[in-house]
């Protein structure tokens, strides 16, 4: 079942990006030779109007085939003769298809696990809320005079706060508001009630976290990629096809929900890395088409395709290389 996982969420993922370069390639009137999902030998081939749909036998990657996107064309509508801004826009469709697919999923899997209320659903060991009158059910309005509207509220609340030091928290129970004064406690050196929220179904709240967790991620994958390019992070931290194969099997045999999460964490990786600057990727092509838009022809499509070929030759030995990495850390172990 994991390889079955794998295929379907690789196939999604592949669809879902170069769906988005054929759908902004057609609203930019820019003719579609073929548009094809996996790689290899066509299985399926069916001609709609002036473009081939086609299912080919390996299912690792996928395309969009634009006339004149790799050569020069006379046809007018060819890639090649459309403005920088229809070009930059079809560039981008593909990435941006791949965050739109990690938002919707993010807002799946908030709903499904439900967003943090600001009432008490229990206590941590060590706690010393419920000692001090706090019960289960108690809805939290206030801690120390500050109003508390959301659970990201409490934790600001007591970003000052140190271990061992009073709050009063004022609560509603049954309809009438009282005030608790209780002792904190410390968790990875932060001060803390001690309680976990009841969680609850709620679609706007949900949208709005599926957004915002969507958002810290992006800015966590950059501050990644940095890291590897000042040399603060190994290479050898990457993964590959082998490394997403075993987190999908982690993540399916701990539910449904965790392998949307991983799913939703793979397309947004698949985006931000694509619109990297970066000759091949979509992010490389886009710093082209801006630099052409100022040089005209002093940078041939000729050009441009070797720089590409090479990046690509280096894509390919990066893949090797995270490839590599993934055997020895997940698949050697198994026969020691």
């Amino acid at each position: 079942m994991t390889i079955i996982y794998a295929i379907l969420m690789f196939c999604v993922l592949i669809f879902i990006h170069e769906f988005g370069h054929f759908i902004a390639a057609k609203k930019c009137g820019i003719r579609v030779n073929e548009f094809a999902l996996g790689m290899g030998p066509a299985l399926i081939k069916k001609q709609r109007g002036e473009t081939t749909y086609s299912l080919r036998a390996f299912p690792i990657g996928g395309f969009c085939a634009m006339e004149g996107e790799d050569e020069d064309s006379e046809d007018p509508r060819a890639f090649n003769h459309k403005k920088p801004w229809q070009k930059a826009i079809v560039v981008c469709a593909g990435a941006a298809m791949n965050v739109i697919l990690a938002i919707i999923l993010m807002c799946i899997v908030s709903y499904t696990i439900g967003v943090a209320s600001t009432t008490v659903d229990s206590f941590v060991k060590g706690s010393h809320a419920a000692a001090d009158g706090m019960r289960a059910g108690d809805k939290i309005t206030a801690i120390d005079g500050t109003a508390i509207r959301a659970w990201d509220d409490v934790s600001k609340a007591l970003d000052n706060k140190k271990k061992n030091e009073t709050v009063a928290i004022t609560v509603v129970r049954d309809g009438r508001t009282q005030t608790i004064k209780t002792q904190l406690m410390e968790n990875q050196n932060r001060a803390m009630i001690g309680i976990s929220p009841k969680m609850v179904k709620d679609p706007g709240r949900s949208i709005i976290t599926g957004f915002t967790s969507t958002w810290g991620l992006t800015k966590s994958m950059y501050v990644i990629i940095k890291q590897m390019v000042t040399g603060k992070v190994a290479m050898n931290q990457m993964s590959g096809p082998v490394g997403i194969v075993y987190m999908v099997n982690k993540s399916a045999s701990r539910g449904f929900v965790y392998f949307l999460y991983l799913m939703a964490l793979i397309s947004l990786n698949l985006g931000v890395f694509n619109m990297l600057p970066f000759p091949a990727l979509d992010g490389g092509r886009l710093v082209f088409i801006i630099v052409r838009s100022f040089t005209g022809k002093a940078i041939t499509d000729a050009v441009e395709n070797r720089i590409n070929f090479a990046g690509l030759i280096l894509l390919f030995g990066l893949m090797i290389y995270v490839t590599w990495n993934d055997v020895i850390k997940f698949i050697v172990p198994h026969f020691q």
